[in-house]
């Protein structure tokens, strides 16, 4: 098991906060609304691990938006949420003059764009943070239940999953979700090295910063 030390840790959940800090930002203009993101725990468990605890959180069905990525570290990035949320969440985001059939016919769509801006957002903020650069696929809809939906479909038995618990407030509305990232063994070790790198640099930049140069401060 690929562990992360806590200095680890903090940092990267800072980095996914930012994230998801930008998706709300970008959330908020699309619903007139303020939108509420936050991450504030981050473990990594094996895929029954996940697959367990989303099974006695959620008894009923899960939602999940997917979407691969590419690049020093590769693998599965998932938005998912309970099912019963999905046509509310549809609806904050294409507003309320629809009809509740207008709003079925469209929840594919709007729940995919939802997940798009999220898993972008962080992806992208914690790749540039970390100096790395990653393609993301087109999202995909997935429904099932924990271990429908983090099923292993490309015979990677060493999968764990970088597992998110993210609070989500929008329209006033609480919707409890999760944020996991399945990957390979060496693609979470290949994540570990550059978070450590990016450590290193904060804590260089740090002391650089406090070495004194006159009156005026860093």
């Amino acid at each position: 098991m690929v562990e992360l030390a806590d200095l680890e840790r903090d940092a990267l959940t800072e980095l996914v906060n930012m994230g998801v800090g930008r998706a709300a930002t970008h959330l908020s203009r699309m619903v007139n609304d303020q939108v509420l993101l936050s991450v504030p725990t981050v473990d990594i468990v094996s895929r029954q691990e996940a697959s367990d605890f989303l099974t006695a959180r959620e008894r009923n069905g899960l939602v999940a938006v997917e979407q691969q990525f590419r690049g020093s570290f590769d693998g599965r990035a998932m938005l998912i949420f309970p099912e019963a949320n999905s046509l509310e969440l549809a609806r904050a985001v294409l507003g309320g003059d629809l009809t509740l059939a207008e709003i079925v016919d469209l929840e594919q769509d709007a729940l995919a764009e939802i997940g798009n801006i999220i898993l972008n957002g962080c992806l992208v903020i914690v790749a540039n943070a970390l100096k790395d650069r990653l393609t993301i696929s087109l999202p995909a809809v997935l429904r099932g239940d924990g271990a429908n939906i983090l099923k292993d479909k490309a015979g990677n038995t060493d999968e764990l999953v970088l597992f998110l618990y993210i609070d989500f407030t929008i329209r006033s509305r609480s919707i409890r979700g999760y944020i996991a990232l399945l990957m390979g063994v060496s693609s979470l070790e290949s994540l570990k090295q550059l978070i450590h790198a990016f450590i290193e640099g904060i804590a260089s930049e740090s002391s650089s910063a406090g070495t004194p140069h006159g009156p005026h401060s860093a």
